[in-house]
Formats: structure tokens, C-alpha cells, sequence
């Protein structure tokens, strides 16, 4: 009609609704603000406390790692509102997300994906703790949910850039897709509406970025999810004061979100709104078993079972062949150098196997300077061939050739704490309980705990817990 005012995309009919509601940000948006902590099944908030207790003992553990002193001691230059776990010190919200999210990811101890690779807890945790100390009005159901919610948006928007392609070309794939799930988990609590989350989710993506160059020999690394963390705070945070990002960020052709990290390998948007509410990938989320790189984990374990066979004797050990799958390979196998940094080793298909084979398990005690730098690991490293194998990214296979020429061989397929073989919830509390008795008097253990693993049954749980990680922590390597 003659005169009539075209229809602008990114003006939504309703100011608080999506841009587009049938495209895969408007379903995502509007999923995350009608979303109830009743509407989750039991099953999977019950996993999800499992889980950030798993991540609260990780944070423990790595806030007093050599790396961690020298970032609190760099970052830290004023008091401010939000906690520094394990450190009975404040800082701004910002750093303080920013450090909490490097002490999970300190050690290579924290939750993570075969099928999209990110550390959810390193990127979800540190908002909700720097959001429930800003706002007095939120309770342990709201924890509870925000942990789900913004889990849920992270795998979607991982499975979309094809996560594991992501790390194929050298991006640190959970640093890059990350501070979308935590800007989801941080609006949560914020109480936005779907076109603030639609707004929070834009300027997220945004920020994206991390190099996975990161892995060899600096302490970087150890902070990439930290950088998509404190991103995703800024987003909420924005978006709650109205601040407009991208519309339609998922959709967009020039400069969008998918478009830009997904030109050289296939995307699928619609995984971002499919099955909301219907599937739930936090159950599938690996909890790691070894102080490791994922994908060390399949040669980890192949290494164990040849350990165990009767006369085993590493000193008889002539040749090691290691088969890790081709589309891992660059990430799990790179030259060593003497002495190595322990993020390098920690990431080395080839350290993680000898010490494996040496020492019956891959923890903390395998990573100590004085360990690192021992003889033994050397001399089978120095004997190491690996090759690349056609199997998914969690498989792999050690062959022993002993100086008598005898071969032993191992495959695994799935690793445990994989999907296929997840560690229990009995298992995870070991795991903190193991991780923590180090670090923590056992009445403080106990109460974090009892608190976590009953969450949202209490009102005032996330300034009770909040209580409970302020003050200082013993360091895991002394």
C-alpha cells in the first residue's frame, strides 16, 4: 500500500519478545525465559548439583597452583564486591569471574565433552557465583536452574559451530562458544526477557574468540574459558540494563555468529532450537576421572589395562605405538621438549601414556615439576611412535613391543567417564571428597558438600556457599 512504513526485522512486534520467534534465536530466547526449575526433570538437576560440586572441587584445587598465585597476584589490585575463591580476598565482579573460571580449569581435573568440546563449569559457575553475590534475591533453586539453562544453550550453540571442527583448526572451541551459555546462565538470574536474552546472546558471540596455540607452553590456557566467562557476565549484565546486541546473531549471514567461525566446515542452526526441553544434554557431560586433556584418555586407559596384565614391566618396554583419532591428532600429539610445562604435558597424548604406564594413574602427583623431569617418563617417550586412527575422538589403542619382541595391545572405545561410561554421582563425590581432603578441613568439605547436593532446597544457599568458598584454601601441590 502507497505510504505504508516497511516492517523493520529487528523490531519486534513485542518489545520483550524475539525478533523472530520461529527462527533458531527467538525459539532459544523464548525457551530460556519460560523455563521453570519444575520443568527440568529430577534426573537432570540432580546430575547438575553432581556437577558443580565437581566444578566447586576443581576451583578449590586450582586456586593455589603456581599460575593461579601469579594471576591473583597480577588481577587483584583493589577490594571489591565479588569473592576470589580460596583466597578470603574480593575483587570486581569481572576479575574476580575471570580467576574463578582459571582455578576450575587450573589442572585439567574439570568436566568436559568428547562430542563438543568445552568445560562447562569453568564458563557457567563463576556467573552464577558473581551474580548471586550481587543479587541478595536469589535462591538455590535459581542456581539450580541457571546451571541447567545456561548448559543447555552452551552444547546447543557448540553442536551448531560443529565443535570438534572448531578445534580441528585451532580454536579453543569451549572459549569461543562458551560465553554464550554463560551470558544464557547469567541472565537466568537476572530474570531477563526473551529479547534481553536475545540481546545478552549477541553480545556474547560478539566477544568470542580463544587460540588453542595456547596449549604448549603457556599459562593462558588456563584462563581462555575464563575470558568467554567474564564475557558472558558483561552480556548479562548489559542486557539486563537494556543494552541491545545483535538481533537474530545465529541467522545473520554477513558477520554473524555461525557464518564467521563455521566458513570452512558445515553448520546446522536448526540444533540451537530443537528439542528444547526435550532433550537434555547435561547428563552426557563427561566428569573426568584423570588430571588430563580429554582426548589423552582413551590411551590412558588402554595404558592401565596393559599395566595391569601379569609381568608387566616397563623396563622391558622396547617400542610404544599409540593410535589417537585423526581428527583429535593435532590437539593430543605435538614434539616435546625438555623440560616440559606441565600444561603441555597435560595435553600430551604421549606424556599422559608414560606416566600411565609408570606410575598406575594420570593425577596431580604425575604433574609436580620433580616428576616431570624424571628419567624414567622420558625414556618411553623417547620410544613413543603415534599414529592417526579412522575412530571417533574417543578411541584409542597402545601397542607394547618388549625388548624380547613380544607385543601386547590395548583398544578403548569408551573411556571411562564418557557417555558410555560415565562416572556415577557416588563417583563424583569420591572424586571431591579425594580432590578436596587435600586442600579443605574435613567440617568445611563437609558443608560445601552437604549444601551443594542440596541446592535448591534452600533459599539461602548461594550466600551460604558463597560463605564457604570465601576463605583461604591449602595449595594441591605442596
Amino acid at each position: 500500500m502507497a505510504g505504508a512504513t516497511p516492517t523493520d526485522p529487528d523490531r519486534p512486534t513485542d518489545p520483550e519478545g524475539p525478533t523472530d520467534p520461529d527462527g533458531p534465536t527467538g525459539r532459544l530466547v523464548t525457551w530460556l525465559a519460560e523455563t521453570s526449575i519444575d520443568a527440568i526433570p529430577a534426573d537432570v538437576t540432580t546430575r547438575a548439583r553432581h556437577l558443580i560440586l565437581d566444578g566447586i572441587g576443581c576451583l578449590l584445587v586450582g586456586a593455589r597452583l603456581p599460575w593461579s598465585q601469579i594471576a591473583v597476584r597480577s588481577l587483584t589490585v583493589e577490594p571489591g564486591s565479588s569473592l576470589v575463591a580460596g583466597w578470603d580476598r574480593t575483587t570486581d565482579a569481572s576479575t574476580a569471574v575471570l580467576l574463578n573460571s582459571s582455578f576450575i580449569q587450573g589442572f585439567e581435573l574439570d568436566d568436559v565433552s568428547y562430542r563438543i568440546p568445552w568445560h562447562a563449569n569453568a564458563v557457567l559457575l563463576p556467573v552464577l557465583l558473581a551474580v548471586a553475590g550481587r543479587r541478595a534475591t536469589v535462591t538455590g533453586a535459581d542456581l539450580l536452574r541457571a546451571e541447567v539453562l545456561g548448559f543447555e544453550t552452551g552444547v546447543r550453540v557448540g553442536r551448531a559451530l560443529g565443535g570438534p571442527a572448531l578445534i580441528a583448526r585451532g580454536w579453543h572451541s569451549g572459549a569461543v562458544f562458551g560465553g554464550l551459555g554463560a551470558a544464557a546462565a547469567g541472565g537466568a538470574l537476572y530474570d531477563l526477557t526473551p529479547a534481553r536474552f536475545e540481546d545478552a546472546l549477541g553480545i556474547a558471540a560478539t566477544q568470542s574468540g580463544g587460540l588453542m596455540a595456547a596449549q604448549y607452553e603457556s599459562m593462558v590456557k588456563r584462563m581462555q574459558h575464563g575470558f568467554a566467562a567474564r564475557n558472558g557476565l558483561v552480556a548479562a549484565t548489559l542486557a539486563a540494563g537494556d543494552y541491545i546486541g545483535i538481533k537474530r546473531v545465529f541467522e545473520r549471514g554477513y558477520g554473524g555468529y555461525l557464518t564467521a567461525f563455521t566458513a570452512r566446515h558445515d553448520t546446522d542452526p536448526a540444533t540451537i532450537g530443537d528439542a528444547l526441553g526435550e532433550h537434555w544434554y547435561l547428563p552426557e557431560q563427561t566428569i573426568k576421572p584423570y588430571a588430563a586433556m580429554a582426548y589423552t584418555h582413551p590411551s590412558i586407559e588402554a595404558a592401565l589395562a596393559l599395566r595391569a596384565t601379569n609381568g608387566f614391566d616397563p623396563a622391558a618396554i622396547g617400542q610404544i605405538e599409540i593410535e589417537v583419532a585423526e581428527s583429535v591428532f593435532d590437539h593430543a600429539v605435538f614434539p616435546l621438549h625438555r623440560p616440559i610445562e606441565s600444561v603441555a604435558a597435560q595435553m600430551s597424548v604421549c606424556y599422559t601414556t608414560a606416566v600411565a604406564l609408570l606410575d598406575g594413574t594420570v593425577s596431580v602427583e604425575q604433574f609436580r615439576p620433580e616428576r616431570l623431569d624424571r628419567d624414567d617418563v622420558w625414556r618411553l617417550i623417547d620410544q613413543m611412535t603415534v599414529n592417526r586412527g579412522s575412530g571417533p575422538a574417543s578411541t584409542g589403542r597402545v601397542r607394547l613391543t618388549t625388548d624380547a619382541g613380544r607385543t601386547h595391545e590395548q583398544r578403548t572405545e569408551t573411556p571411562l567417564g564418557s557417555v558410555q561410561r560415565p562416572l556415577s554421582n557416588a563417583d563424583i563425590v569420591d572424586k571431591y571428597r579425594d580432590l578436596t581432603g587435600r586442600i579443605l578441613d574435613r567440617h568445611r568439605q563437609q558443608a560445601i558438600e552437604d549444601l551443594v547436593l542440596h541446592l535448591d532446597e534452600r533459599r539461602d544457599a548461594p550466600a551460604a556457599l558463597l560463605a564457604l568458598l570465601a576463605p583461604a584454601v591449602g595449595a594441591a601441590l605442596n
